[in-house]
């Protein structure tokens, strides 16, 4: 059964995918960074599963249940109720929030009957009504423990056991960490893994390339084999340069006009060049992509431009906040019909919304200003005069 995780954009979102991604072959890994994102993202999930023939299963960590989410759930088993039982898409739900439970009671979802034999004294299980939807509640827990302790929920196999000590450790510093257990021995040295995710999560390898989440993955890993090792934070901060390049060249080992002499994010420049998950193409020709870090935007682009793939590529923030870079003249042009400016190759706007929460929005909202439809001349009031001889 194809298995898509939404999961939040922090250390213990990725925690709980690093861990799913041990126990199950993940299709997909969404991660979401503002709370105020889920509402689209579960919108366009529960709409894909409506029109799939065959059944899914949804992973959800670390999200937090606002309203939007709760409905979502509600949503869910409504639409299963209406597929036959062996087409009926499974949701495992697994959160740590507090106030997922207010939430979800002021939606009427309450928790069913504690199993007093629970090895989890905590854990607080929701009442669906439906037998493929699982949600799991347990604010004792980081969710990447949760993801761990009910891996029989998703997982098709075991941990390879070659990981299965590291993963141990990375569980428990994540744990020490999201939950701020400061009285725990691992809780200082931990800290490091929260500041190193955050110096390489989005300047490497972005969010949406099929890459990213394998090479956060092992990145924490690394750390926690280290952090296992006895390694100080100074060394694990020292070494994580080191760990990084190590990912890198095992992951583009014999790949054409790689230079290992080069930095970090030219090598991986290349690659993220001539992918599809990353840049939509514009119907004017230009490239367009969401969320790139500024040094790996300058990058990727001029790949992209010196390759001639396209001649004017954009990328759009999450806050709407866009950059522009050309070759042929035309950036600043762009630029300023986003109430923008800047130099001729390169410039920088603003979308008026504000926001962006995909690739798809960034297109919807890019696409009218910098390339509207041309005027169809049938449509003009005038265009039955046309031709007529006075």
């Amino acid at each position: 059964m194809k298995i898509t995780q939404l999961t939040h954009h922090d250390l213990d979102g990725y925690g709980a995918s690093t861990v799913a991604g041990t126990r199950a072959a993940i299709a997909r890994v969404i991660h979401v960074s503002r709370y105020s994102d889920v509402g689209p993202v579960v919108a366009a999930e529960l709409k894909r599963l409506g029109g799939a023939a065959e059944p899914e299963t949804i992973l959800m960590t670390d999200l937090g249940l606002e309203p939007v989410a709760v409905s979502f759930i509600k949503d869910f088993v409504a639409a299963n109720a209406k597929r036959a039982p062996e087409r009926r898409h499974r949701l495992v739900v697994l959160d740590h929030h507090a106030s997922s439970l207010d939430r979800l009671a002021e939606q009427g979802l309450v928790p069913a009957e504690a199993d007093p034999a629970s090895p989890w004294p905590g854990l607080k299980s929701i009442a669906t009504g439906d037998p493929a939807v699982t949600v799991l509640i347990d604010d004792t827990r980081c969710a990447t423990r949760l993801a761990a302790d009910h891996a029989d929920l998703y997982a098709t196999h075991d941990t390879d056991p070659a990981v299965a000590g590291t993963l141990a450790v990375l569980i428990e510093a994540v744990d020490a960490v999201d939950l701020w257990k400061k009285d725990r021995p691992i809780f200082r040295q931990a800290q490091v893994l929260d500041e190193v995710f955050w110096d390489n999560v989005t300047g490497f390898v972005p969010l949406g390339h099929p890459w990213h989440d394998r090479f956060i993955g092992d990145l924490l890993l690394g750390m926690a084999d280290r952090l296992g090792g006895g390694a100080t934070p100074a060394a694990i901060e020292r070494d994580a340069g080191t760990l990084r390049a190590r990912i890198v060249d095992e992951a583009l080992s014999g790949r054409a006009n790689d230079d290992p002499d080069a930095t970090t994010r030219t090598r991986i420049a290349s690659l993220l060049a001539v992918s599809p998950e990353l840049f939509a193409r514009l119907p004017g020709g230009a490239k367009l992509s969401f969320g790139l870090d500024a040094g790996t935007f300058q990058r990727v682009s001029d790949v992209v431009m010196t390759s001639r793939d396209a001649a004017l590529v954009i990328n759009v923030g999450r806050s709407g906040n866009m950059s522009f870079r050309s070759n042929d003249g035309t950036a600043l042009d762009a630029a300023r019909k986003f109430r923008g400016g800047g130099h001729r190759d390169a410039a920088g706007g603003r979308l008026t919304s504000g926001a962006v929460a995909s690739l798809e929005d960034a297109v919807s909202q890019v696409v009218p200003l910098l390339d509207p439809p041309k005027a169809d001349p049938a449509s003009s009031p005038f265009a039955e005069l046309r031709g007529l001889k006075l």
